[in-house]
């Protein structure tokens, strides 16, 4: 079944949101291995372990190519072929006068004018590279597509059984497949699978008017939430194409650049495409195969002892009593930024029995300290707090000023 497949990992995304120069998937997220090091490991243990074949495909942006480039050369030696390939690039419009901002073809020369239109433009440029031809024509049926910063997104040979292996019922092959998981509080703004004009197909919050935005939220309504885990026939994506019947909602997305100028960008998400496809279905995945870092306080997470890393993939400790992650919410001002994060921990908590983390202010932490139930720290403005070595926070609220100095 593996020699069938294709994953393909989106790989358009900077790192500034987190402080860092480069392509996101070039941030240590664990054991100094990135994004990119644990996806490799990956799957080159599953090609080892099944004497397969599975290629990892990288869609870049023009953000990301050239560094992405540089790096994976040094996989050279390991038993996983990777293939990249640009998705396409947009100019940005302005708001006031609703034409495009950039003056001629020359990207570099003004790369602000531009934008990667979001990873809708997947399956188009898939196509444009020449690599769904080409692993069509290599026999292969399906790509697992999902993005590089989900560290849960591992290939699942239960889903791919029900593809292409004993699992499959009736002769109509699955076009398309989007993992959903169940909604908690966390994930209130998470797309959702709606019955729409007897099609699946992906609802989002910029789509919802605003005087319904509550019940989308509605964890009794709405109960799953899209992982942006797909998996998708690449012949069906192929007969898609070529009918141009591939139609995605448009996502307007209002930006001011560093210059003070508005824009608008339009971009898709890969995920609206579902209801282009014929037999599409949604399949409720546990928890764990979400796993996203977009920010420092879900990087504390992973970095801690709550998860042990196996063959290049994350799994969570048998010592945690629930299945469910913790909360944590890191302040802006003094967490956001990844520099500035891993200097404020001596090292990293035990999170084993943690629940709920609040930080905000000018806190640190010293070695050994265990976080367990809830824990709210609040520094006031001008005050600091150094939570001492070794101390046990159990259901706790610390605030005001505490100071430990070296004498």
């Amino acid at each position: 079944m593996l020699d069938k497949l294709v994953v393909v990992k989106l790989n358009g995304g900077l790192g500034t949101s987190m402080g860092c120069h480069g392509p996101k998937s070039v941030i240590p997220v664990r054991n100094d291995l990135t994004f990119l090091d644990l996806t490799v490991q990956q799957i080159e243990h599953l090609n080892k372990k099944y004497n397969a074949n599975v290629p990892l495909v990288l869609m870049n942006s023009f953000n990301t190519d050239v560094d992405t480039e540089k790096v994976i050369r040094k996989y050279k030696g390991f038993q996983v072929q990777i293939y990249t390939f640009n998705q396409s690039c947009y100019p940005r419009i302005s708001r006031d006068s609703l034409l495009p901002i950039a003056k001629d073809f020359d990207i570099e020369n003004d790369i602000d004018a531009w934008y990667p239109p979001g990873h809708g433009d997947f399956y188009q440029s898939f196509q444009n590279s020449g690599l769904l031809r080409k692993f069509i024509e290599e026999g292969r049926e399906y790509c697992f597509l999902s993005n590089i910063d989900n560290l849960g997104a591992t290939v699942d040979i239960k889903i791919l059984n029900r593809l292409i292996g004993d699992d499959r019922q009736g002769d109509k092959p699955i076009e398309f497949v989007m993992e959903v998981t169940d909604k908690t509080r966390a994930d209130v703004k998470g797309g959702t699978l709606i019955n729409y004009e007897h099609k699946l197909r992906l609802l989002e919050i910029a789509q919802v008017p605003k005087e319904h935005v509550d019940d989308f939220k509605s964890v009794k309504t709405f109960k799953f939430f899209n992982t942006n885990n797909i998996w998708a026939r690449l012949e069906s994506i192929e007969r898609v194409l070529n009918a141009k019947t591939m139609n995605m909602e448009i996502i307007v997305n209002n930006k001011t650049l560093d210059n003070g100028m508005r824009v608008i960008q339009l971009e898709t998400a890969v995920g609206a495409a579902m209801k282009c496809f014929d037999g599409g279905i949604g399949i409720n995945v546990p928890r764990s195969r979400f796993l996203p870092v977009k920010k420092t306080s879900d990087l504390l997470l992973v970095m801690s002892n709550l998860y042990s890393l196996k063959y290049g993939s994350l799994v969570m400790s048998p010592q945690r009593m629930f299945p469910t992650t913790p909360l944590v919410k890191l302040g802006d001002n003094h967490f956001s930024k990844v520099k500035e994060f891993l200097s404020r921990f001596a090292n990293i908590p035990d999170l084993i029995e943690l629940d709920h983390l609040t930080v905000s202010g000018d806190v640190t932490f010293g070695r050994g300290v265990s976080l367990r139930g809830t824990v709210i720290i609040i520094a006031n403005h001008g005050d600091r707090i150094d939570i001492p070595a070794g101390a046990i926070l159990e259901n706790k609220i610390v605030s005001g000023n505490m100071r430990i100095l070296d004498h």
